[in-house]
């Protein structure tokens, strides 16, 4: 692609990225290939503690670029609920907020292939830790009136409703959601937004909801470094992917590419109160 295409590009966002889980000598060409690529923005999201300091100094790097999202990521044992690891991460979660510093909470939700996959195994799972950690971020989310981003499919996203409502929490977004048609009805009524992957163009379930979700909540992710089948296969997931999904959703709507575009731009940067626009020259190094 010459410079001339570049500069047509229409702008776009990778609404969920875990930058730092890619090799910290990629991460600035990644940053760099993507603004060329006409990527305005990403929403890194971390894993626990040391991944929430990692994508904070990539944001400080890459300020208008890189936005945070701060929590600890379900898949994985949860933290005490009154244990001192999990009060420190929330303490430097607010510690964040005090220094007025751009950030959501995230990535935080429920445990679904992990409670399944032990459950298969003919094992028991206890899911209450995981819940009350989730409504440690919830609340914080609420106290802090913060943006969230959740890890909650199927039969989990009826339970993170539930404490979304508790909480008041109205921003709240669902990332490469999957599930049941009453759960899809209750989050559109409670505004809930929800992102999309490059498996929009070959899952027949992912493509249904991109189809009939409302389109003012939709946004574009890439989820990287996961890597995808279909026409992605064997490829590097990087965050301009999220023009393919773009694309495909524009495709599913009967909608122009550019007006897709600017329609879920917009979502994302209204959800996450987008917090500058940079010059891809500034990234190249």
């Amino acid at each position: 692609m010459d410079n001339l295409d570049r500069d047509k590009l229409f702008k776009i966002y990778d609404a969920h990225i875990h930058l730092d889980s890619y090799p910290a000598e990629r991460r600035d060409s990644l940053l760099a290939e993507a603004a060329v690529e006409g990527v305005a923005g990403i929403v890194a999201v971390s894993m626990d503690l040391a991944s929430c300091e990692e994508n904070r100094r990539l944001a400080r790097l890459y300020p208008g670029m890189v936005l945070p999202a701060y929590g600890r990521h379900p898949e994985q044992p949860a933290l005490d609920p009154d244990g001192p690891e999990l009060t420190r991460l929330c303490d430097w979660i607010r510690a964040r907020a005090a220094e007025d510093e751009p950030f959501a909470i995230g990535e935080v939700g429920l445990p679904y292939y992990l409670r399944t996959e032990t459950e298969g195994r003919g094992e028991s799972f206890d899911e209450a830790p995981y819940l009350l950690q989730l409504e440690r971020f919830v609340g914080l989310a609420a106290e802090l009136n913060r943006p969230i981003v959740l890890h909650a499919v199927y039969e989990d996203a009826d339970k993170a409703l539930d404490l979304l409502e508790k909480h008041r929490v109205r921003e709240a977004h669902f990332h490469w959601f999957k599930g049941a048609a009453s759960t899809v009805e209750r989050m559109a009524r409670y505004g809930c937004y929800v992102s999309f992957t490059p498996d929009v163009l070959y899952e027949p379930d992912i493509r249904e909801l991109a189809s009939s979700y409302p389109l003012e909540r939709i946004m574009a992710e890439t989820d990287g470094p996961w890597p995808f089948e279909g026409p992605f296969a064997g490829r590097e997931t990087v965050p301009s992917m999220a023009r393919d999904v773009v694309r495909e959703i524009a495709l599913l709507r009967g909608m122009s590419e550019e007006e897709a575009g600017e329609r879920l731009a917009e979502n994302t940067r209204r959800f996450y109160r987008w917090f500058g626009a940079s010059r891809a020259s500034d990234f190249i190094r």
